[in-house]
């Protein structure tokens, strides 16, 4: 049945993800909840900053998701990346206040000297930042799918919905990087149908992180808060790994932490 379906996806015009009606990546219709302001979900997990996110995991929604994810529709990336970004910018600290100077004149023959190695100096820091050199900033981290997962899908769907995220921070003046830094330990159950306390016990220890995450500041993002305990799990892998959560985000909610 799904290569069936698959193939019907390859030989007719491409039709919005969320409706099936329109000729269109997806419908304004559609679109709209992914193009909503960033709200805090409620009854967030004990372990985790509360989570920002953008719409209700429910209607066409669930339908986009899976064809991302499920289908092979990589294009649907864009969209669901910048509602990422939505949440994530909410999620961040807020930037540090600059601390106040109080610079002496200088001198006409200090200026002369001071005033290329300004110069220099200016740029050197510019031309850092358009090379992506955010060390000290924010990094973003998603919660890792299994590597059969992977295979079986033909590409990992949250680091593409992240790199695209990235990217939209970027141009909104908003360095921050991200970061490989979580791995499954080994085969994890299904969550589909599992209580808040069995997903919990599922995903115990399942995730691990990777030593580049040290003292990093991490925003941890997700595409979908259920009962929170993906982010949870993926939290405490960080924190033993020495790194900061700072913040939570995530594309959607499902509607028992319904942000409205």
């Amino acid at each position: 049945m799904r290569f069936l379906r698959d193939l019907v996806d390859l030989l007719l015009p491409e039709q919005c993800a969320g409706c099936g009606q329109e000729p269109v990546l997806l419908c304004d219709t559609c679109a709209r909840p992914l193009r909503a302001s960033a709200r805090p979900v409620r009854a967030a997990t004990a372990g985790i900053p509360p989570p920002w996110t953008v719409a209700a995991y429910e209607g066409p929604l669930r339908t986009i998701l899976a064809a991302y994810k499920e289908r092979g529709r990589t294009a649907l990336a864009v969209p669901l990346g910048e509602a990422l970004a939505t949440a994530v910018q909410a999620a961040l600290p807020p930037p540090p206040a600059p601390e106040p100077t109080n610079p002496r004149p200088a001198t006409t023959a200090q200026s002369r000297h001071a005033q290329p190695h300004d110069a220099w100096a200016g740029d050197a820091e510019a031309g850092a930042v358009g090379a992506g050199d955010v060390r000290g900033g924010p990094v973003l981290v998603w919660v890792p799918s299994g590597r059969r997962a992977v295979r079986r899908r033909g590409h990992d769907p949250l680091r593409g919905v992240v790199e695209v995220a990235v990217r939209r921070l970027w141009a909104d003046g908003v360095p921050v990087s991200m970061m490989d830094a979580l791995r499954q330990r080994g085969r994890v159950a299904d969550q589909a149908g599992l209580t808040a306390r069995q997903r919990a016990a599922n995903l115990q220890g399942a995730v691990e992180a990777r030593a580049c995450a040290a003292g990093r500041r991490v925003v941890l993002v997700d595409d979908v808060v259920t009962t929170g305990s993906s982010l949870a799990e993926a939290a405490r892998a960080l924190r033993a790994a020495g790194a900061e959560v700072t913040g939570t985000a995530t594309i959607a909610a499902t509607p028992r932490h319904r942000p409205w």
